[in-house]
């Protein structure tokens, strides 16, 4: 879908953090599906990072994006517990942090046990997870976008630092960024969808809008219908 194409009334289905819940993103999928048979096809669906960590299904998740099952195009952007993923891979040092974020769930949904003394089985749970990720799954966290542009709408997991261009955002900011952003008022040229941190009820402001719902804590999985013309809806599952 080109900014041309979206501005011509097509729709973008913007998911919010799935954390390893399963469940929840099938009946997303479902959702999206009714809907675009309800109101016509040529939509695209964002997913906005975190798929995994803290729920029981990390793997399974990434198992059904990593083939894209949206009746839609599709783009996937990368969040900062895939970040921790990545980087678990290559250095396991960092495995004792990112544990504390929920990374021992994703471990066990793939099948790995860390036994015994943590620094003494990071290597080790590191070369099993390595072994057990198959070549789709670790592809497609390699290949995840760090944001999105179309029409007046621009995606990224955390959100975006205010006074630098959209174009010259890091990827640091793209994944971890909170307090300067959330707190902020300014125009950032267009309305930034993110996730990152939980709230209650999708967030709507005139600069951004928070879809993420909790998922793996409160069992809602929302995703944003989002379009030029008419105001932001949402589903919620």
């Amino acid at each position: 879908m080109t900014d041309a194409d979206f501005a011509c009334g097509q729709r973008i289905f913007a998911i919010g953090d799935i954390h390893g819940r399963l469940d929840l993103l099938e009946r997303a999928i479902a959702a999206i599906g009714r809907d675009v048979a309800a109101h016509g096809p040529a939509a695209l669906t964002v997913t906005i990072g975190d798929y995994i960590d803290r729920g029981p299904q990390s793997r399974g998740v990434i198992d059904r994006l990593s083939d894209n099952p949206f009746p839609t195009s599709y783009v996937a952007l990368r969040g900062n517990h895939e970040d921790y993923l990545v980087r678990f891979l290559g250095d396991p040092g960092i495995g004792p942090h990112w544990f504390t974020q929920g990374g021992q769930e994703t471990l066990r949904s793939y099948g790995v046990q860390i036994a015994g003394p943590l620094a003494a089985n990071l290597t080790r749970a590191c070369n099993q997870l390595k072994a057990a990720l198959p070549a789709s799954h670790l592809a497609f966290l390699n290949g995840l976008n760090f944001s999105v542009s179309r029409g007046r709408y621009f995606f990224c997991h955390a959100g975006v630092r205010p006074g630098v261009p959209l174009s010259r955002q890091s990827e640091h900011d793209l994944t971890w960024i909170r307090g300067e952003f959330l707190e902020s008022t300014v125009d950032f040229g267009k309305i930034v969808v993110h996730g990152h941190t939980p709230v209650p009820e999708p967030e709507v402001r005139p600069n951004r809008i928070d879809i993420d719902t909790g998922a793996f804590a409160t069992g809602r999985l929302t995703c944003a219908v989002l379009s030029e013309t008419e105001p932001p809806r949402f589903l919620a599952v």
